[in-house]
């Protein structure tokens, strides 16, 4: 099938914006729940009877092309396609490191993103081998991404403080989001130091997880020192392209998989999940870790900003 002709997102790029909360780095890029695009109000009625309305998030398709070939069709809130659309292909190992990209072109109408690179590209054998991922929002990963995994080398001198932990935990669980305003989402964070640099959220984590990819190519935002944020499950599919984009620390307020530690393990990844207030656990690259921080000072998690995976995983 051959890719439509759509314009060009005329979206401009994204501009350095003051930070309201302590611990965003002061050029971010958040979600923006007031977005007309990304939610709207729903009234139903309650648990007594009572009418009541909610904020839910939107949830539409959105087709990516690679050059003249249909790769797959997302489901997605719908900001940044562009970022989206380059982090699933560098994820899928469709698009290289070095490749040029000549073109990214959106149609919000057709709900269509195409990339367009200067390799020329046929992936056709590589879609035969597709593999439904334990994500929600149907992930899906195709073909042989384990050879590229293990040929990846993380820096060792990377490290943690939990100081940092704590201050990153706090600051995402507080800054403006749409989880926060309609729930029923995910979100991903890159994070240095004690910093968040980009927030992302979507209904899908790897989706989120693919934003920041695709934001870290366009922009040649080095890996080296940073920490990635996610809200989501440590599973294969999260450490897999937390390694694949040279990222040497994962952190989520959630759970773990056995195959997500194995992998952790294998590649050198630190692996930290259940973090939340001042209680966190390492199961993989804990010698990364300095334990820095005055445990007394550190204040519980408030109930408000406990998500749905938050009792299941205590």
């Amino acid at each position: 099938m051959a890719s439509p002709e759509p314009s060009p997102d005329p979206s401009p790029a994204p501009s350095p914006v003051p930070s309201p909360v302590s611990g965003l780095a002061r050029s971010l890029i958040l979600p923006d729940p007031a977005d007309p695009r990304l939610t709207r109000r729903v009234t139903g009625i309650d648990h007594e009877g009572r009418e009541a309305t909610a904020s839910v998030v939107h949830e539409r398709p959105l087709t990516l092309f690679l050059n003249g070939q249909e790769i797959v069709t997302m489901m997605t809130i719908g900001d940044h396609p562009d970022y989206l659309a380059l982090g699933y292909l560098l994820n899928q190992n469709m698009l290289r490191p070095d490749d040029r990209v000549t073109a990214i072109e959106h149609d919000e109408d057709l709900d269509v993103v195409v990339v367009r690179t200067e390799r020329a590209t046929d992936y056709e054998e590589k879609l035969k081998k597709k593999v439904r991922t334990s994500g929600c929002a149907q992930g899906t990963v195709f073909g042989d991404l384990m050879e590229t995994f293990e040929q990846i080398t993380l820096p060792e001198a990377a490290v943690l403080r939990t100081s940092w932990l704590y201050a990153l935990t706090k600051t995402i669980n507080t800054c403006p989001s749409l989880y926060l305003e309609a729930g029923a989402i995910h979100g991903c964070a890159l994070c240095e130091g004690p910093d968040v640099l980009l927030y992302m959220e979507d209904v899908g984590r790897h989706n989120a997880v693919d934003k920041i990819a695709g934001y870290m190519f366009q922009h040649k935002l080095e890996p080296d020192g940073k920490i990635f944020y996610t809200t989501g499950r440590l599973t294969s599919e999260m450490v897999i392209k937390t390694v694949q984009m040279g990222i040497p620390i994962l952190v989520s307020r959630s759970g773990f998989t056995a195959w997500g530690v194995d992998l952790a393990r294998q590649a050198g990844l630190t692996l930290i999940g259940r973090a939340r207030g001042r209680r966190f656990l390492a199961l993989s690259g804990a010698e990364r870790i300095v334990f820095d921080a005055d445990l007394s000072a550190v204040a519980e998690e408030a109930p408000k900003h406990r998500r749905k995976a938050a009792d299941a995983d205590a």
